[in-house]
């Protein structure tokens, strides 16, 4: 008997390896979610919103480098995808998504819930179409597969409702070729990257998550050329740990002694990056940058040698040609920057620390003595998460304090939406990490405002009883919009949040729910969320007020935010 065009589909994704599809069901995907049902090995998880589902998705492709799925019914159900989905492709990670449509003969006709998907997703995928006969499969699927792994991306694969259970005349297994070429530079543009690179004095590295599978190379690299090496965020991962020439982060997360590396070098060797920050890139340096894609060289910075090509293979090329810089002066001092930049930090996130006349003047202004340090808490979680637990972070302050108080260490992974910058990832991300890696603890740094957006997916992590820890920093704020109006000069304004107790909420929604109100309480609160089986919700109401002074703050920045705090304290005063 031959198959149908929702089990040939759904045989190929068990094949591919997939082990969860996730989304809301509805009439159009019945034959597939029914194949579903019926077939070993793949899992549905039904989420309570579908940009939970595509986020959930994505999260899974980027842990395990392998293909996500996610799957939106005819008309809105597809619509609320494109989030996620956006994620995804900002992210360059393959996700197939599989969306209802309406009967064959309907389209067109401006039926009830009729969205044109191939016009919807024509920004969002590198790869769209319509089944529209089931003589089409595999090979349609085939070829939406190889363009979402082959280019990094999202493939959306559209099924009316009457097009799935419809038999296959000529039914064969999909197959798919999938191996990825790993290229290098030739020869002479290797020799004047080389040239470039033994003739400076001082070379500083950026690092980004293009170079994740050549660490050994990386750091060969650093050390031969005598090169501080600022990550980027997403780079956190992979070179954190155990590494003598790591300086930190750039940019508005950053700090003075990536800034500082940056400014001094008179070479950037850049490597698996698009840091899209131009602001924080140095002036009259000259530059050398590595990356697999040819678009992105020289786009961020004028680049005076693109290498096309893997890191790795690359930097095994290029480092027979490079001498030993004889002197350290430049990664010496980079070094001593940020541990002294380090041990700043550290005396930040002490529960006992206030600023002395800055605390003792907010506190009479807004009476928040008991209000936790973000620096605190995220020490605390680092403390008593696990070596091998997979972190996610939400857009805004959850992820600075992730970047600056959360280690790397063991082989601890981290993901958020760190190209798109979406509110509301940190959760649904956490949730599709727990099921990729069901024996890790899985980390989720939440705003309030991200929480709150996505909150009925909690309901999910619930149904699943899966055992994700959602940290929220609680501050009662869109925390790092509040922060970017006032170094405009601008007072606070549209970014309070009128909060439920989430703890309560968590508790009614199956979860447990801990609640901190009192720095002194915070310890052991985070030791007994990591300790209780199951998902847990830690609500730690933190200080509203607390800044993150970026790398090289300037002296209009602060007089900006001076100006912003008075408009707050003095109302109606401005003219």
């Amino acid at each position: 008997m031959a198959r149908t065009v929702a089990q040939v589909t759904v045989d190929a994704l068990k094949e591919l390896g997939v082990q969860h599809v996730f989304g809301v069901v509805g009439d159009a995907l019945n034959p597939l979610t029914d194949a579903i049902r019926t077939t070993d090995g793949l899992e549905w998880v039904g989420c309570r919103h579908e940009e939970a589902a595509a986020f959930a998705a994505g999260a899974q492709s980027q842990l395990s480098g392998t293909l996500g799925v996610c799957m939106g019914t005819v008309g809105p159900g597809s619509v609320h995808l494109l989030n996620g989905l956006y994620d995804a492709a900002k992210s360059r990670t393959p996700v197939l998504a599989l969306c209802g449509q309406v009967p064959l003969a309907e389209i067109g006709s401006d039926y009830f819930q009729e969205v044109d998907n191939d016009l919807l997703f024509r920004d969002v995928a590198v790869y769209r179409a319509t089944v529209t006969s089931p003589e089409q499969m595999p090979r349609m699927l085939e070829s939406a597969v190889r363009a979402a792994v082959s280019r990094g991306g999202v493939a959306v694969l559209t099924v009316p409702g009457d097009m799935g259970d419809q038999e296959l005349t000529d039914d064969r297994p999909a197959r798919f070729a999938l191996d990825r070429a790993v290229t290098r530079p030739d020869d002479p543009a290797l020799a004047e990257a080389a040239d470039l690179l033994n003739s400076a004095s001082r070379v500083t590295l950026l690092v980004g998550r293009g170079a994740r599978d050549a660490r050994a190379e990386v750091l060969r690299t650093a050390e031969v050329l005598s090169a501080p090496m600022v990550l980027t965020l997403k780079a956190k991962e992979g070179f954190e740990d155990g590494n003598d020439f790591q300086v930190g982060q750039t940019g508005l997360i950053g700090n003075p002694a990536a800034s500082h590396a940056l400014d001094h070098g008179d070479v950037l060797l850049m490597l698996g990056t698009d840091f899209p920050y131009r602001d924080w890139y140095p002036k009259d340096c000259r530059v050398v940058q590595i990356d697999s894609r040819e678009e992105h060289l020289g786009r961020r910075v004028p680049v005076d040698v693109g290498l096309t090509g893997d890191v790795g293979a690359t930097l095994r090329a290029l480092l027979p040609l490079l001498r030993t810089a004889p002197d350290r002066a430049h990664l010496d001092d980079a070094r001593e920057r940020f541990v002294r930049w380090q041990e700043s930090q550290r005396r930040l996130a002490d529960p006992a620390h206030e600023h002395r006349w800055t605390g003792r003047i907010r506190s009479a202004l807004d009476n928040r003595d008991h209000e936790i340090r973000p620096e605190a808490l995220a020490a605390a979680v680092d403390a008593y998460a696990s070596d091998d637990a997979v972190f996610t972070s939400d857009t805004g302050m959850a992820t600075v304090w992730l970047s600056r108080f959360v280690t790397m260490r063991g082989t601890r992974r981290l993901i958020g939406s760190y190209n798109l910058g979406s509110m509301a990832n940190a959760m649904p991300q956490a949730l599709g990490a727990q099921l990729w890696a069901g024996d890790r603890q899985t980390v989720a740094f939440c705003g309030d405002g991200g929480l709150s957006m996505l909150l009925g997916d909690l309901m999910t992590i619930a149904t699943y009883r899966l055992p994700v820890k959602l940290v929220v920093f609680d501050n009662r704020r869109l925390g790092m919009v509040k922060l970017e109006q006032e170094q405009a000069g601008l007072p606070e304004f549209g970014t309070e949040l009128d909060n439920p107790d989430f703890a309560a909420v968590a508790t009614a929604l199956g979860l447990t729910g801990i609640r901190v109100t009192d720095p002194a309480d915070l310890h052991d609160s985070v030791r007994r969320a990591f300790d209780t089986p199951g998902p847990v919700l830690l609500d730690v109401l933190t200080n509203p007020e607390e800044v993150a002074v970026p790398g090289k703050p300037t002296a209009a920045q602060g007089w900006s935010f001076a100006i912003a705090k008075v408009k707050e304290i003095l109302p109606g005063r401005e003219s």
